[in-house]
């Protein structure tokens, strides 16, 4: 898939917003996938789910170990897609201390599905 254009698809995801209080400073953003990606040379990876063995102990580390070396061919963006809501890839992420690749949650599985990498 080497320099094929991404679907549009909206995201259903959640961000920090520090004018809210309380332990959970998050709320809901929409964010379509054409503008994460646009103007950008980025690496899309997809696992099949948040905390399954292999995701969380070889495939998102590994992305993340060897971000330095993507920024530096000139990659923009490294991110993990999984048909995982927003709170399990949070939390997720949390857990593995990702800090370089962005975690995209496609709930719904649409963007996996448009990108032809649903497995039924």
């Amino acid at each position: 898939m080497l320099g094929r254009n991404t679907p549009d698809v909206i995201l259903k995801t959640r961000v920090r917003d520090d004018s809210i209080e309380g332990p959970n400073p998050f709320r809901w953003q929409d964010v379509a996938t054409g503008d994460l990606f646009a103007g950008k040379r980025v690496v899309v990876f997809s696992l099949p789910g948040a905390f399954t063995p292999t995701c969380s102990t070889e495939q998102c580390p590994a992305f993340e170990r060897y971000f330095d070396d993507f920024k530096a061919l000139g990659v923009d963006d490294v991110y993990c897609v999984s048909v995982n809501d927003a709170f399990v890839m949070f939390q997720w992420g949390k857990h593995l201390g990702v800090r370089n690749v962005k975690l995209l949650p496609d709930g719904s599985g649409d963007f996996t599905r448009r990108m032809e990498m649903l497995i039924k």
